[in-house]
């Protein structure tokens, strides 16, 4: 039984300002309108034999998962939440573990193959270009994951690209496409790379990965015991919250933080690699996403209202204003409603040391876009100053805020279109377009639409002290604690 796995925990900090914690590149529509790339990874599993994929992300971000899963016709997901990022090796023996689960309580296959559980290991914010292809490499893959090989897919190789990590390629194996693995050797430097192009015994590791649940766990038995130990414990005391699994938070923190890269595969004698030649880009850096979208005449990547005169290979997005270059080359310039990049294409893989600065120096840039995405829907912060913030406020259909209130802030909503249905203690009343609502510093209230569309508002915040955990949840909807924001 092949069951997909989508690996959705990363933060994506080189493509910053698009891509933010809160709000990381999975989620970002950045190839296709309107498709983000984790639903792209769901999408390309379409016509394969699977079971249920599994999703696994951070806690903060299981509504945006939830809605992005919801929006695709004909596809689910189960959805396991981390209450802090491990990175892949203790992700995938959730999953194993998971899995195993899933095959004690089906009935027993016909087939014997079927009767283990094969995972597929899929990072949730890849390009892959050539669905066809990919899915001839997943089952070309599948006898030697059944043979008890943990297989990782390597792509060969255009050039000397020292952010990758690169998989050197041994002998093939008999009756399969697969390949013994000699060695897995981490980013390289230029020159390094540039010899593994040329040898042609070098691939570019992937991220992807296929094995036996059976047999991945038996290699953390000899190469990472505590990670097997905390995922065992997390999963066993994990609870179902709404649509989600949600680990234990202590027993899976006692997990160590590495890779499978790291903890597994550069230790097992098990591994191999069979190659994807699909169209693969990791979009891990902007020249990557420019390298999947159509330049003009002068080798520029325009998106949004750009004017430029003179300037040529360069990547200029704009998302809210009009964005003009003049007389440059090579760079990088990303406009959105709350900070502006411009970096030379050279200096782009040091993009995660200004995030690192923005951290230090106490911002919220690289947490937050001005636009923050709920699970009633959203809003964007429009203004501020001292004692005062003006939101507009975007409930959708159906979608209803907590009930809550605040200690230190009074609220006045305005209604631009919409119906409203608000709570103000004992009080209930409709509000529809030009009326308003004020909430006093301490009134128990919530807000609710109440119409066939979504409804827009203007609050103005008021009060000494205006940060977003200053709500006291009484209930809601979503399942979220009384005192949180998330």
């Amino acid at each position: 039984m092949l069951f997909p796995v989508i690996m959705a925990g990363g933060h994506g900090t080189r493509l910053w300002p698009l891509s933010r914690q809160q709000h990381p590149k999975q989620f970002l529509p950045l190839l296709t309108p309107h498709v983000s790339l984790l639903q792209s990874t769901l999408a390309r599993l379409a016509g394969l034999d699977i079971q249920t994929p599994l999703l696994i992300c951070h806690e903060e971000h299981r509504f945006l998962a939830a809605e992005q899963v919801r929006q695709l016709p004909d596809i689910q997901a189960q959805i396991m939440l981390e209450p802090e990022g491990r990175n892949t090796a203790p992700a995938l023996a959730l999953a194993a573990l998971y899995a195993e689960q899933q095959i004690a309580c089906t009935p027993v296959p016909h087939k014997a193959e079927d009767a283990d559980a094969i995972i597929l290991a899929l990072p949730a914010d890849h390009a892959i270009t050539d669905t066809s292809a990919f899915q001839a490499a997943i089952r070309a893959a599948l006898p030697l994951a059944n043979a008890g090989k943990l297989v990782t897919f390597g792509i060969k190789p255009t050039h000397g690209e020292t952010g990758y990590g690169y998989i050197q390629c041994g002998e093939a194996i008999t009756d399969t496409t697969g390949f013994e693995v000699s060695q897995f050797v981490e980013k390289p430097a230029q020159d390094t790379a540039n010899h593994y192009v040329a040898s042609g015994e070098y691939y570019w590791n992937s991220g992807i990965f296929m094995f036996n649940a059976k047999s991945y766990l038996q290699e953390l038995v000899h190469c990472q015991p505590q990670i097997l130990a905390a995922c065992e414990a997390a999963l066993a005391q994990s609870e179902r919250d709404l649509d989600f699994i949600r680990l234990h938070k202590e027993a899976f923190l006692a997990s160590p933080n590495i890779s499978i890269d790291y903890g597994v595969m550069e230790h097992t004698p098990h591994a191999a690699m069979v190659e994807l030649n699909a169209g693969w880009n990791d979009v891990g850096s902007w020249s990557a996403l420019a390298q999947q979208l159509t330049p003009d005449a002068q080798g520029n990547t325009l998106r949004g209202d750009v004017l430029t005169q003179q300037v040529s290979q360069s990547l200029i997005m704009a998302e809210h204003r009009l964005v003009a270059a003049l007389g440059v080359q090579d760079v990088v310039i990303i406009e959105t409603k709350d900070a502006v990049l411009v970096a030379h294409k050279d200096h782009e893989q040091d993009i995660k040391q200004l995030v690192a600065q923005l951290a230090a120096d106490g911002r919220s840039e690289h947490i937050l876009h001005r636009e923050c995405h709920r699970p009633w829907g959203k809003f964007d912060a429009i203004d501020n100053g001292e004692h005062y913030q003006v939101k507009r406020i975007t409930v959708n259909v159906g979608g209803r805020l907590s009930l809550q209130r605040h200690q230190h802030r009074a609220e006045h909503w305005v209604v631009v279109s919409g119906t409203a249905k608000v709570t103000q203690g004992e009080q209930i009343r409709f509000v529809t377009k030009n009326q308003s609502v004020y909430i006093p510093v301490g009134e128990l209230h919530a807000l609710e639409n109440a119409g066939p569309t979504p409804l827009e508002l203007i609050e103005v915040q008021t009060g000494a002290y205006l940060g977003e955990d200053d709500i006291e949840r009484f209930a809601d909807s979503y399942g979220r604690e009384h005192k949180a924001v998330s």
